[in-house]
């Protein structure tokens, strides 16, 4: 197995919510920071876009993956989506 398909897939169970387990970890910027390499944004998309958020993206198997953080608290995860890397860069030109 390659190392982006490793990682793509420890990316599944932080990236979405867990409803089974009310006792699972909610995903933080502070585990995030440590664990996903990533760039900074200046902005959110608009599409993440919100009061008090920051986010950060990712890119994996071809997908850009933008994670939407509170500022506040223990800056826990509250949005996340993907887009597909060449449409995306499609769309810049």
């Amino acid at each position: 197995m390659t190392r982006s398909l490793l990682l793509g897939l420890a990316l599944i169970p932080l990236a979405l919510p867990t409803l089974a387990d009310p006792m699972a970890q909610t995903m933080t910027y502070e585990i995030f920071e440590a664990a996903v390499p990533h760039v900074d944004l200046e902005a959110c998309p608009a599409a993440l876009a919100g009061d008090d958020r920051f986010c950060r993206m990712a890119m994996l198997n071809e997908q850009l993956h933008v994670f939407a953080f509170a500022e506040s608290g223990d800056q826990p995860m509250v949005a996340f989506r993907s887009w597909d890397a060449h449409v995306a860069a499609a769309s810049l030109k």
